[in-house]
């Protein structure tokens, strides 16, 4: 399963966050293409440690029933929600947002399992580095596609 610690993979993700601009319009859901940038370098910073996440009472009932779904090969289906501590607003607008994840994308590539975070994911629990390292790239991969990237 593609994820961040293959360079190849991570080269991809950025090569699409790229082509993400102010005009960008997503193909479902209501997010602007800012507040989707700024919604994943919320969630890459939860997997880097830099953004501390409290878990739900909800996740602890069904977080384990899904799992598996996070870390499989089959897309996020469209319409999920989005976990509210993960909205961002704007952010700082597209050009800065993009170049943030981009240099969030390299800095797990090449930190490898060590930058990964030890805290529990906020609906999924525990993970390891390397499920975060999929589930990332399955979440940002699901974004971009959203936006027709």
């Amino acid at each position: 399963m593609k994820n961040f610690f293959d360079q190849a993979d991570a080269a991809t993700i950025i090569s699409r966050v790229q082509h993400i601009n102010p005009a960008s319009t997503p193909h479902w859901g209501k997010m602007t293409a800012a507040q989707m940038l700024a919604h994943c370098n919320a969630a890459m910073e939860m997997a880097l440690g830099k953004k501390q996440v409290k878990r739900a009472w909800f996740s602890y009932l069904v977080g384990w029933l899904a799992k598996p779904m996070f870390l499989n090969e089959k897309p996020f289906p469209k319409g999920l929600p989005t976990d509210p501590s993960l909205l961002a607003g704007d952010g700082n607008g597209v050009e800065e947002e993009k170049n943030k994840l981009i240099g969030q994308i390299q800095e797990l590539a090449s930190g490898g399992p060590g930058v990964v975070t030890t805290a529990a994911h906020s609906f999924f629990g525990k993970l390891t580095a390397e499920q975060w390292a999929r589930g990332m790239y399955k979440h940002l991969d699901h974004h971009l596609q959203q936006f027709g990237v």
